[in-house]
């Protein structure tokens, strides 16, 4: 995991210590976009695919690639954007030891150091937070899961399939995506046995209005109810959602689901 750095929320100013995720280089060495330390997070309050990757250099073999822009879900329902160092020139001898086996340090290459870790254990770890709203419970499910593996997301179909991987993770059974392009009008994006869910791919917060539709969608199906959501949620259907004990969930750009509020908690800790 990359170096962890402060982050206030400008909309709650709850302070979180995030470290960005790590991903693999093609060389085979971790990688983490380096943070820029000392700049705001800014909320997003529109998004557009193009401007959600960042580039970065790995320090073992100087290789550039874009990578999702560092993101952090805050229990409040913003989601941040995170700062990240721009990449400068790499120096003809700097681009010379990286041919020769030799990684860059990261005084030649302005980009930190990654600690050599292995990137898939860390998918399913969520944001620290110094003071969160509610108190994550611990993990009581039966059968202890494997780490999950996250799908990037680059197209609003990539955030529905990230959300359908994540709930078999959590042990619904027969997940069913629609083959509908675009989503469904009913805004169910999932199914299954005793279950609905709904992905907002969206650049905008999740209303009152989609929170109390999916919620009725399931009290009909008599099926356990979640909500995805790329923007976060609003105030208000934030706090309908508590009062309807629905799951509410947020994703970043490397399509891993962070809890938001306690009824979320409580399905990441028991499971299906």
């Amino acid at each position: 995991m990359g170096e962890k750095v402060p982050v206030r929320c400008p909309a709650c100013r709850r302070a979180h210590a995030y470290a960005p995720p790590v991903y693999p280089c093609a060389c085979g060495a971790p990688v983490a976009p380096p943070l820029l330390k000392g700049a705001h997070a800014e909320p997003i309050t529109h998004r557009t695919w193009t401007d959600e990757w960042v580039t970065v250099r790995c320090t073992a073999c100087g290789r550039q690639d874009q990578w999702p822009q560092p993101e952090l879900g805050c229990p409040c329902g913003t989601v941040l954007r995170i700062p990240v160092r721009p990449v400068t020139s790499v120096p003809p001898q700097a681009c010379r030891a990286a041919g020769s086996g030799a990684g860059p340090t990261a005084s030649t290459t302005g980009v930190t150091t990654v600690p050599a870790q292995a990137p898939a254990s860390s998918s399913s770890s969520a944001p620290a937070s110094s003071a969160p709203s509610h108190i994550p419970l611990p993990r009581t499910a039966a059968v202890p899961r494997p780490s999950f593996r996250p799908v990037t997301i680059r197209t609003a179909r990539d955030a529905v399939t990230a959300a359908a991987r994540y709930l078999r993770w959590l042990g619904f059974r027969e997940v069913v995506q629609p083959d509908e392009q675009p989503v469904p009008s009913s805004g169910i994006d999932l199914r299954g046995p005793g279950l609905v869910a709904q992905v907002d791919p969206t650049t905008r917060p999740v209303s009152l209005r989609a929170v109390e539709c999916l919620w009725l969608n399931g009290l009909a199906a008599e099926a356990v109810s979640v909500f995805f959501s790329l923007a976060g949620y609003d105030e208000v259907a934030r706090a309908r959602a508590d009062d309807l004990r629905l799951p509410l969930f947020v994703m970043d750009l490397t399509g891993t689901p962070q809890p938001v509020n306690s009824s979320a908690d409580e399905l990441l800790a028991r499971g299906a």
